[in-house]
């Protein structure tokens, strides 16, 4: 009975690690931490006329006066946040708040595309019209500008919505994949390929096999060319390994991120699905081709890709950089659409085929696999 219950408790562990993959999405909000980080800018408004004693007030507390506008009570304050606060208390003080900068709308490149080469395809005239690319991940963000979502399903339970994402890193995984070439925001690999939500992990990042699973099944069931996998866990899976040969067996490419343990001396740090035979495992490299320190390695590893502060969409018509092999998977996802929409004959296989002929090698395929993507070469 004690094995049992042991056993049991390891199973729903080993579920609930899919979070292990995540690493994109560890940042740290603003409330995170405390620590005074010096002093800020702020826009300070006041009631009525500025007058020397309100000037003296702000440098009383520690401030100093940058700027005071000319057609307005107002006045731009360097200051310590904490003083900030305490001067927004004041009667005379109508608004306190930090001068937020302000960007350009026009349309970033993140450094991955071209790096993978895949702008030169796009010069082509491929840009990945007409393949479908489900995203297995925390839904997606359809409201989004830079994001044409075309549909999905949802697998988890009390979130049945597909189309938000409540954590961020699907919105940003499929921006990386399919980001639109509308002159705002970034551009993705496949631009013009068809986006999939398929939401498999909660808004914490979690997520269960049997929901894994279930995703994969809808993939295959709605006739999709790509899966992106931005998750794994630690512990394999008979069900999971069956479920990701079904797919690939059936025709569909299967990308998933290898992991983000890094090394531990020889050992294989790869997850699962990754570790699959029939799964793409993808590792990470920064933008000079050096192996991500957090990228996971093992005999399985295939190729690599962008995988370090990569820019992409994050719900809210917002952008943010995020690290993980959780980038670099749909970076090959989307060179996958490219060489399907530029060769329709091609099958799966040889798809894969192609994305690990035409990989520039790096080094030890243990830590490398067969190099970094090249789609670009790929295509020709």
């Amino acid at each position: 009975m004690k094995k049992t219950v042991l056993r049991t408790f390891s199973a729903i562990l080993s579920l609930l690690f899919v979070l292990s993959l995540l690493v994109g999405n560890l940042h740290f909000s603003a409330s995170a931490a405390t620590v005074d980080k010096g002093p800020k800018n702020f826009l300070v408004g006041f009631k009525s006329d500025i007058q020397t004693a309100q000037v003296n007030d702000v440098k009383k507390m520690g401030g100093q006066v940058k700027h005071q506008f000319k057609f307005m009570d107002t006045m731009l304050v360097s200051m310590p946040e904490a003083a900030a606060e305490a001067l927004n208390k004041n009667p005379n003080v109508s608004y306190v708040e930090e001068d937020h900068m302000a960007y350009a709308t026009a349309q970033t490149t993140p450094w991955g595309i071209t790096h993978i080469k895949a702008n030169q395809v796009h010069a082509t005239g491929n840009t990945g019209s007409g393949v479908k690319v489900a995203i297995l991940d925390t839904g997606i963000d359809a409201s989004h500008a830079d994001l044409n979502v075309r549909g999905g399903a949802s697998f988890v339970a009390g979130e049945p919505n597909a189309l938000t994402d409540g954590n961020s890193h699907g919105t940003h995984v499929a921006g990386t994949v399919a980001a639109l070439n509308n002159t705002t925001g970034v551009l993705g690999v496949a631009y013009s390929a068809d986006l999939y939500a398929v939401k498999v992990l909660d808004s914490s990042g979690s997520g269960t096999y049997s929901g894994i699973i279930q995703g994969i099944e809808w993939a295959v069931s709605n006739n999709m060319d790509v899966i992106n996998m931005s998750l794994g866990g630690s512990s394999g899976s008979t069900a999971l390994q069956q479920a990701c040969d079904n797919a690939y067996n059936s025709g569909v490419l299967v990308v998933a991120a290898a992991g983000n343990s890094g090394t531990k001396g020889k050992r294989n740090t790869i997850g699962y699905p990754a570790k699959y035979a029939s799964v793409m495992a993808v590792g990470a490299v920064d933008s000079s081709n050096n192996r991500a320190s957090f990228s996971s390695v093992g005999s399985e590893l295939e190729v690599m890709a962008p995988g370090v502060n990569i820019l992409s969409s994050v719900p809210g018509n917002g952008y943010d950089s995020y690290n993980g092999t959780s980038m670099a998977s749909p970076h090959v996802a989307g060179a996958a659409a490219l060489i399907m929409a530029g060769n329709p004959g091609l099958s799966n296989v040889q798809v894969r085929q192609k994305l690990v002929n035409t990989a520039k090698p790096l080094g030890d395929a243990f830590y490398y696999g067969n190099g970094v993507i090249d789609v670009y070469a790929a295509t020709r």
